[in-house]
């Protein structure tokens, strides 16, 4: 029993490698004191991985393992997230080619996330109903759920210092959030590879962004190719939120939808206060609710691969996740 709780402590570990990385390389760099894992995975290791049985601790090695970990929602036709499905009802596909399923899991477990709100000088009138949603966000989310909050202007901040909050700090956060400050233009980029760069930070594996914005990027030293390169190389799955009137000139609502699609996400257009709460609570909702699913990588290629999951199922059910990753390059000797 020890040996098998070990070796799935291991496999949790992979699920902390962001696409792309090496499990070797990774576990160079860092070391995790891990609980019993059996209770919230179903895994299954890939022959590639190995035990060594003639020391006197066994030792688990993945020399050449890259582990894709891939945030799943499914929704029904309502919209409604479905939750209790099996892995033997999903089937991963990269690039065309059915991969076996080597991780698979669907807990309620901790996620990070980065609240990104615009506080431009556009948003003075509506900063009040984005803290409500941000509060109803915190309060639908998991209490174990790390929030940061980071602000942007003409600059960028970091609301809480770099600090992190729990999702059962309703106070905290929410005189946090009563610190935004709304002025100048918008550094919409610069704030999302701000918030990337921070999530990159965190122990916990699932990461999410929930952006608030009401225009268009117009203060950024970054570009928006940037950040949608930087995105599609992490895990983070962008909730993009668009508060803004239809024939607003600043509205940039292509741009929402992008990063949302690229990284798994969804785009949201509220018209008014309650719908924005409503929008907060379904984005936590679907948080909760996601599948984890992971293959591993059957390429060192370093190009961008293309992936696809499907459920057997008789209902029309509908799967969000991100469109694809890029692969690993091979490792010289």
């Amino acid at each position: 029993m020890r040996l098998l709780s070990e070796l799935c402590g291991a496999v949790v570990l992979a699920t902390l490698i962001a696409p792309g990385v090496r499990a070797d390389e990774y576990n160079r760099r860092s070391s995790w004191t891990l609980g019993n894992p059996l209770q919230a995975l179903d895994v299954r290791l890939p022959h590639s991985l190995s035990l060594n049985q003639s020391e006197q601790e066994p030792s688990f090695r993945s020399p050449s393992t890259d582990l894709v970990v891939l945030p799943t929602l499914v929704v029904d036709k309502q919209g409604q997230p479905v939750a209790g499905l099996s892995r033997e009802r999903f089937t991963v596909y990269d690039e065309g080619r059915r991969q076996a399923i080597a991780l698979f899991s669907s807990e309620d477990t901790p996620v990070s996330i980065a609240l990104v709100v615009d506080a431009s000088g556009s948003m003075r009138p509506k900063l009040e109903e984005v803290v409500n949603a941000s509060l109803a966000l915190a309060r639908s989310s998991n209490p174990a759920d790390e929030l940061r909050i980071i602000e942007f202007n003409d600059s960028v901040r970091d609301v809480l210092g770099g600090r992190r909050l729990t999702a059962a700090d309703t106070h905290e956060f929410e005189a946090a959030l009563h610190t935004l400050a709304p002025k100048g233009r918008t550094a919409l980029y610069d704030a999302l590879l701000d918030a990337l760069n921070h999530l990159e930070d965190s122990s916990v594996s699932r990461k999410v962004i929930v952006l608030v914005s009401d225009g268009a990027d117009n203060a950024s030293v970054s570009t928006f190719d940037r950040v949608l390169a930087r995105a599609r190389r992490s895990n983070v799955t962008i909730y993009a939120i668009g508060i803004f009137d239809d024939k607003d000139p600043d509205a940039d609502d292509q741009t929402l939808k992008r990063l949302a699609h690229e990284t798994g996400g969804e785009r949201f257009h509220p018209r008014s206060q309650g719908p924005l709460i409503q929008a907060c609570e379904q984005i936590a909702r679907q948080i909760r609710a996601g599948y984890s699913i992971g293959f591993v990588s059957p390429d060192h290629d370093g190009r961008f691969h293309r992936v696809r999951v499907d459920v057997e199922d008789p209902r029309r059910l509908v799967i969000r996740t991100r469109p694809g990753y890029f692969a690993a390059t091979a490792s010289t000797p």
